[in-house]
């Protein structure tokens, strides 16, 4: 009896029943290594997904997990023929990061050509999980509408009911505008105008003037490197903020904040979905980080280590790396863990969390290095993110 009942128990279990391909996991970090996301996402991306599998054991139902780099360059090009080579000869199962929207968009269409696991974290396009979603492709992060959206109607709230808009004229930039300034009207604020620089504009002074003549309340930057940075940085040597007027970056991320330093970025606002000194979670996670790349983790790197971890779970549960099966599970709990507050994977494969309106400290409220925000209020998933696309195939009619 005993016999059986060890067989029973041993047939139940998920090793017994396991079904890896090729006998392994292999996890490949799609990123920029030297590039203008390399800093926010690279290297520190890596490093998160190693830290996830070293975290887990390094094998999930009793095979090795192993962790590949590729560089896409900010290349959509490169990045679909990276992605294509990974899962067609090199047996990736799943490809985390990919920073730049059109490089995910490219790398999504592959992994739904051929049926395999893609998380991205760097991508903030929208229609990534609206009208091209994918049973295959997950958005852990952000996306341009919970950032605009969130921003804007949290600082609305605050008093922050007029703005003017510095919008980097490109598809990127034009649909933060155009969420925010639905946001704002609809919460009995006003846009009372907007400039369009072009991408990479080297001297953003008209456009600096132009804001700041305005009077509006708040000045939206609506884009994001280089012009973001430059057009903070000018607004500081213009004494915008001495002014009494208040930026909002729509996409600012930790490492530009490090960049830039104190003196030029204090007193901006902006949202995040993870900031290292939230917490006793956050910080002991972060400090291991820290110890390995000498940098604070931005929310994307952050985001890698989750989704990967989520991601190694749902595979041990399963007792299969097959990918509908693994997203089926990873939708099944919530997702709680040092980056995630009130975390669900939705049916479009949209990641929902609770995100963070911070302010950017001055040099003197800093006390230690990194000691760069201060949390002003909690914005839930739902009011951020909104309601599924019913542009997205997957979500019920």
């Amino acid at each position: 009896m005993l016999g059986m009942a060890l067989a029973a128990a041993t047939a139940a279990s998920p090793a017994a029943w396991a079904q890896l391909s090729d006998d392994t996991v292999k996890i490949g970090v799609l990123t920029d290594m030297n590039g203008p996301a390399s800093s926010a996402t690279g290297a520190g991306s890596v490093t998160a997904a190693q830290m996830a599998v070293e975290d887990f054991g390094g094998k999930v139902l009793g095979k090795p997990v192993t962790v590949i780099i590729g560089d896409h360059q900010d290349k959509s090009d490169i990045g679909a023929s990276i992605a294509r080579r990974w899962y067609d000869t090199e047996q990736v199962d799943l490809i985390v990061d990919v920073p730049v929207s059109a490089v995910g968009l490219a790398v999504q269409n592959v992994a739904n050509e051929k049926k395999k696991m893609f998380i991205a974290h760097s991508t903030g396009s929208a229609d990534f999980h609206g009208k091209f979603c994918s049973p295959y492709a997950m958005q852990w992060v952000f996306d341009t509408r919970a950032l605009a959206v969130g921003t804007a109607q949290a600082v609305v709230k605050r008093g922050g009911d007029s703005w003017f808009f510095i919008t980097d004229d490109y598809a990127f930039g034009h649909a933060l505008e155009r969420d925010a300034s639905a946001m704002i009207v609809k919460n009995g604020g006003k846009v009372v105008g907007s400039v369009k620089p072009p991408f990479a504009t080297p001297d953003l002074s008209s456009f600096i003037l132009q804001a700041q003549a305005s009077k509006a309340k708040i000045i939206g930057i609506a884009g994001g490197p280089p012009n973001n940075m430059n057009e903070i940085k000018t607004a500081g040597e213009f004494g915008v903020l001495k002014g009494g007027q208040q930026m909002a970056g729509l996409l600012v991320l930790i490492t530009d904040i490090h960049s830039l330093g104190l003196p030029a970025a204090q007193g901006l606002l902006l949202t995040t979905s993870f900031y290292w000194d939230m917490d006793e979670k956050t910080r002991e996670w972060s400090k291991r980080y820290f110890a390995k790349m000498k940098q604070m983790p931005t929310m994307w790197q952050a985001g890698v280590y989750s989704s990967v971890m989520t991601y190694l779970n749902a595979v041990k549960e399963t007792g299969t790396d097959e990918p509908l099966k693994v997203a089926a599970k990873m939708r099944e709990k919530p997702v709680e863990d040092f980056f995630s507050r009130n975390g669900k994977l939705r049916e479009d494969n949209l990641m929902v969390h609770d995100l963070i309106l911070v302010q950017v400290k001055s040099p003197e409220e800093s006390k230690y290095p990194w000691d760069y925000y201060k949390v002003l209020t909690t914005i839930s998933g739902e009011d951020a993110f909104g309601p599924p696309d019913p542009a997205c195939s997957l979500v019920k009619k």
